[in-house]
């Protein structure tokens, strides 16, 4: 199959679910225009700030995104082309839209709050400290996992076998435009809020930052290497998820988005340029190289299918930032299509490669893989192969940059939300409550374990990290099944992505902490896998708790009243 061939289908496939499955579902759960969103509601300048759908789906799509639906597909790839596409396709709109749409209506219609609050008010107080703890720990592993990926992405230098040591100009370029990013969309936070310009003007200077970053980064090349750029990431995130959305959160996703977008256009342009061939075996079998496909497929392909972290985002920070009911659809199902769509892509591009054409050319991570593959593309146009090599994995460290903004929010909030209940008085709480609610030290605890795990490596986090990611959006999908029957409202199209994914994940995690364990009896763990280990157990148990709980409401016959 040709690289146009794949991408028509795929574009057919997700441009007719938006217009046919998406509107199903926003008609059969139903749509209040006029209704007063939580942005407006409950405005507080911090996490409730009212932005234009086009801020919103930015944040949406660049948080979500991350380095899973370029990593994921690749990765997989090794199963051949059809079932990595099948599960793309299938998986992106019926599990993933899905999910991600239900997520963010569900806390559009519960003042903006996230799952963890729609399985208190729906499933019980239990199951909500129960998922806090599930979430908080998740948390601690995307966040591990995508600051690797972003260290590397930036890392300055590389040794070969000899052990000489030579600068890499394209990490040095992204280091500096990334770096640049970040203090352009402070200034842009202040234009946005502040100068009230028509959208139009904010686009034109929003593009305007991204080329002037760009052309920098291209001149003035920084190289660090990867271990300081681990403290440097780790500093970021700390100031980034406790200063107000509207001063770096917002405007920084506004800028990548454009990047981003442009990115995803570019590499289908080329693609319909150079019409690359597969390389690929359709199907390879079902277990290659000691790793199955049920369930090492769905756990590795998770961003560009279904991804429990998009309902953290849905519910935790974008929800709190729609203007209006009418945007919920283009931002969460019409984000989730989108970046389905970037995950058929990069299945294009590992396939475009013939066995061991990728490693001839130095490309060994997902993230070089994929840059070299459109940088390949976009040359048969007439572009620079170095310059747009050096752009797209520009895009790939910002989709990654964006997502630990979010998670390490959304990680903050899970932490503070376990110790908090309705009945505990904010003025007069104890001053342990005071500690463990206070949002710098929920985020430094947060960042400390993750920067620990950091040191193993993303390749070693990953497994981990697909399982723990699919679990959670078995969570998801139980809450917002109840709080669709709760709520009078048909919720039988998550039934069976819910108990689909239960197969998946359990099995998964059941299959790592066997790994992990026979390793600590073999030779034992460093301190990174006995986190892992640890980890997977807690994630495994609090995972079966939440989902019993769950279930049980779901099934549970309605109350007949009394005379």
């Amino acid at each position: 199959m040709s690289g146009i061939l794949m991408m028509v289908i795929a574009l057919v496939v997700l441009g007719g679910a938006y217009l046919l499955y998406g509107r199903y579902l926003q008609n059969k759960w139903g749509i209040d225009p006029g209704a007063k969103t939580p942005a407006y509601e409950l405005e507080d300048g911090v996490d409730y700030v009212p932005a234009d759908t086009n801020v919103v789906f930015g944040h949406q799509f660049a948080s979500i995104a991350g380095a899973g639906p370029i990593n994921g597909p690749i990765q997989a790839a090794m199963f051949g082309w059809l079932p990595v596409m099948l599960w793309i396709l299938v998986g992106g709109v019926f599990f993933g839209a899905v999910q991600d749409f239900a997520a963010m209506y569900a806390s559009v219609k519960n003042k903006g709050r996230t799952i963890g609050y729609i399985i208190e008010e729906y499933i019980g107080k239990l199951g909500k400290k129960l998922f806090l703890l599930f979430c908080w720990l998740f948390c601690i592993l995307v966040i591990a996992a995508f600051a690797d990926v972003v260290a590397g992405t930036f890392n300055g230098f590389a040794a070969d076998e000899a052990g000489n040591v030579s600068k890499i100009l394209a990490n040095g370029a992204v280091a500096t435009t990334s770096m640049l990013f970040i203090l352009e969309a402070v200034a842009l936070g202040m234009i946005l809020k502040y100068a009230k310009l028509n959208k139009w003007v904010n686009t034109a200077i929003a593009i305007v930052m991204l080329i002037v970053a760009v052309a920098i980064g291209l001149k003035c090349p920084l190289y660090l290497e990867r271990g300081t750029w681990h403290l440097i990431i780790f500093a970021y995130v700390l100031i980034a998820c406790v200063v107000p959305v509207w001063a770096l959160l917002q405007p920084r996703d506004y800028l990548n988005s454009y990047l981003l977008i442009f990115m995803i256009a570019g590499a289908v342009i080329g693609i319909f340029v150079a019409n690359p061939a597969c390389n690929l075996e359709a199907f390879n079998g079902f277990n290659v190289d000691g790793q199955y496909l049920f369930p090492i497929l769905f756990v590795t392909i998770a961003c560009g299918a279904v991804s429990g972290f998009h309902s953290l985002v849905s519910s935790g920070t974008a929800s709190k930032q729609i203007k209006s009911e009418k945007s919920m659809l283009p931002v969460s199902f019409g984000a989730m299509l989108m970046e389905s769509m970037l995950a058929i892509i990069a299945l294009i591009a590992v396939a475009s490669f013939a066995k061991g054409e990728a490693a001839a050319q130095g490309l060994t991570t997902q993230p070089q893989i994929f840059a070299g593959a459109i940088a390949n593309f976009l040359t048969v146009a007439g572009l620079p192969h170095d310059l747009v090599f050096t752009l797209i994995n520009l895009a790939v460290s910002a989709f990654a940059l964006t997502s630990l903004d979010s998670v390490a929010r959304v990680g903050r909030l899970s932490f503070q939300e376990f110790f908090l209940d309705d009945d505990v008085d904010e003025k007069n709480m104890s001053p342990f409550l005071k500690v463990m609610t206070n949002k710098y030290f929920a985020t430094v605890i947060t960042l400390v374990l993750a920067y620990l795990l950091a040191k193993v490596g993303y390749a070693e986090i990953w497994p981990l990290f697909g399982s723990a990611n699919q679990l959670l959006s078995v969570l998801a999908l139980v809450a917002c099944a109840v709080f669709l029957k709760k709520t009078k409202r048909q919720g039988c199209m998550l039934w069976i992505p819910m108990a689909f994914m239960m197969a998946v994940t359990f099995t998964a995690l059941s299959m790592t902490i066997v790994k992990l364990s026979k390793a600590f009896m073999t030779s034992g763990l460093s301190l990174g896998n006995t986190l892992q280990l640890v980890f997977a157990v807690l994630l495994l148990i609090l995972g079966v708790l939440v989902a019993v709980q769950g279930i049980r409401k779901l099934l549970e016959k309605p109350q007949k009243k009394a005379c």
